[in-house]
């Protein structure tokens, strides 16, 4: 065993603004042997006392602000707001701290740390414990699809975790999973690679995981996954339970689409993949007797003004390769398509009606799908949804009424500190005119490092802001 240190800055290597990554890897192509002998303890103490030093406990604190409270509904009837003023029931509104806990991994001594998306996400603070020590740490990054996210501390020796490889695993390789199961302090679970490569599990977009019977709990999100020579082969990401307890079914994120994922985090702040616009599936029993190929991603569905529908591809197309790779599965498909980056042009084999045909796509950007969600803030901390019946009701907002509602203000966000209200209608953003939450997203893509001018409808008062 050797250790080697490589830059993964690829992608960006020769620009002098980029930030890099020093990961210690490790052989990645590792012998296995056998343990024996009668008077002899089995113990990996030796093996992983290392890697639980790279192991850190994460604490995140939100400021939740809890306008389903039949108080914070009275002051959001435009009647109140009317009668006693826009401002009138501000100071009525509760907030409350929203803690949680997770894992997370040093990568470098730099302070470089991964950790599980949704362990960090939309925090307003973040605490990480390094040898008892707690340091507030900055968020480089999140990749939401893959459930992944980059932070970092200013702190001194650091000791990074040694990288290992998930291309080599096998079924049965002892397995170790650290972290902070329930905030009881670090733990070490033992068990084995219980299958690789699962996907469909419901978990993320772009689902490879590494199962394991490895107990993962609550507060191992972000931790370690190490083989028996302590090297890390995946970040915990989750459980499947119907108890809420551990059922020895646990999912990993391998380390391969880790240190892809963390680089271009690190580098650029985010994850941009390459967006086709398709609905996909893989051939069944029946339908490889319709198809001279047998493998392959199934064409099921088009959305509009998508790359897919702007070159023609069809419904009932098999896609069996893409730039001359073969494609086995749909889900293959997604990742060899999310590895690209927008505007690149990928080369698609298609059976169309027992045809080979062969069709150049330029790759549209996934951003702008998911930039808006009901859940997720945007401009600044305002959670955006269409307008419906339901929410009508509860705003009073007239019939006929084009736009689309603010549900709520993040608390202290540059939202709030500007004046945006729960029940204000975004009605234009610069000269993009907003009627449904598709607009919202064009209008982020064009103006995206721009202050923007924002037209709200207050209850029939037309109000401008501006924010970036």
């Amino acid at each position: 065993m050797y250790k080697n240190k490589i830059i993964l800055s690829a992608l960006v290597a020769t620009s002098l603004f980029a930030n890099s990554i020093d990961m210690n890897l490790v052989e990645q192509n590792p012998k296995r042997v056998n343990g024996n002998g009668n008077y002899e303890i089995l113990s990996f103490n030796n093996s992983i006392k290392d890697a639980r030093k790279s192991v850190v406990n994460i604490s995140t604190k939100k400021v939740v602000r809890n306008s389903e409270s039949p108080i914070s509904q009275m002051f959001s009837d435009p009647f109140f707001r009317e009668f006693f003023g826009q401002g009138f029931g501000n100071n009525f509104k509760q907030d409350r701290i929203q803690k949680s806990l997770g894992s997370g991994v040093i990568l470098s001594k730099d302070g470089y740390i991964v950790t599980n998306a949704h362990v960090v996400e939309n925090s307003d603070e973040i605490i990480v414990s390094v040898n008892d020590e707690e340091h507030t740490a900055k968020l480089i990054g999140v990749d939401k699809d893959s459930d992944l996210a980059v932070v970092k501390v200013e702190a001194k020796n650091l000791i990074p975790i040694k990288v290992g490889s998930s291309k080599n695993l096998l079924i049965g390789d002892v397995v170790f999973a650290i972290g902070n199961p329930f905030g009881v302090g670090q733990t070490v679970t033992q068990g084995i690679v219980s299958a690789l490569n699962k996907n469909k599990v419901g978990i993320n977009r772009y689902e490879n995981f590494i199962q394991t019977d490895a107990s993962i709990n609550p507060g191992n999100s972000g931790g370690a996954l190490i083989d028996s020579r302590g090297a890390l082969i995946g970040i915990n990401s989750a459980i499947l339970t119907r108890s809420g307890g551990n059922n020895g079914v646990g999912f990993a994120i391998p380390v391969s689409m880790v240190k892809n994922i963390v680089t271009k985090l690190v580098e650029d702040g985010k994850v941009t993949r390459g967006f086709l616009g398709v609905s996909i599936d893989n051939l069944s029993k029946e339908l490889k007797d319709v198809y001279k190929h047998k493998e392959g991603a199934l064409i099921l569905d088009i959305s509009k003004d998508t790359p897919a529908y702007k070159y023609n591809l069809k419904r009932g197309d098999l896609v069996y390769a893409v730039n001359d790779r073969q494609i086995k599965d749909a889900q293959e498909f997604s990742q060899v398509i999310g590895s690209f980056k927008p505007n690149e042009k990928v080369s698609l084999k298609v059976e169309r009606n027992k045809k080979d045909i062969s069709i150049d796509i330029v790759l549209g950007s996934r951003d702008s799908l998911h930039m808006v969600s009901t859940n997720t803030p945007v401009l600044g901390g305002l959670y955006l949804s269409e307008i419906t019946n339901e929410n009508s009701a509860r705003f009073r907002i007239a019939a006929g009424t084009k736009g689309v509602l603010i549900n709520d203000v993040k608390a202290a966000s540059k939202a709030e500190k500007v004046g945006f209200q729960a029940g204000d209608i975004i009605i234009q953003i610069e000269n993009i005119e907003i009627e449904s939450l598709k607009d919202i997203e064009k209008a982020l893509s064009k103006y995206e490092e721009k202050p923007k001018r924002v037209y709200v409808n207050r209850y029939g008062r037309i109000l401008l802001s501006v924010i970036e």
